[in-house]
């Protein structure tokens, strides 16, 4: 069982939840969107495709938060991520296959087959990896 809230944080951030990822245009405008992720306790990952407007929006502002809410019914709790992200190249697919696995049924064959395309075309995929400069947390 958790003790300290780093742990408490990274158990929460453990279970398969959906977060908000928010970036913002070259107004400022924040913009945001859902998106898988995985938190390694210093870092956060999720993936998009190269031609993806986020990375368009962090090439000019690298700047990010990915918030991370309760499902309903639990207790009240958040955690958000805020810092910049690098776009990795490298990586990707399988981050693609290993998230897959944490929110999809990979039993059913519509999963696989995009998966496995994810995979095949891995080139066409990206890493955005928060560094975090800060690391919220409501309860």
């Amino acid at each position: 069982m958790p003790t300290t809230p780093d742990e408490v944080r990274d158990a929460f951030l453990a279970e398969t939840r959906i977060g908000i990822l928010t970036t913002l245009d070259n107004s400022g405008w924040p913009i945001s969107v859902p998106v898988w992720f995985e938190w390694d306790g210093s870092h956060a990952r999720v993936f998009t495709t190269a031609q993806s407007r986020k990375i368009g929006r962090l090439q000019s502002d690298p700047r990010a938060s990915l918030l991370v809410v309760n499902n309903v019914g639990e207790q009240e709790y958040w955690v958000a991520i805020d810092g910049e992200i690098d776009v990795i190249e490298d990586g990707a697919a399988k981050l693609a296959a290993r998230l897959a696995g944490r929110y999809w049924d990979m039993s059913d064959e519509e999963h696989r087959k995009t998966v496995d395309m994810w995979v095949k075309d891995g080139a066409k995929l990206r890493v955005l990896e928060i560094t975090p400069t800060n690391v919220r947390t409501y309860s």
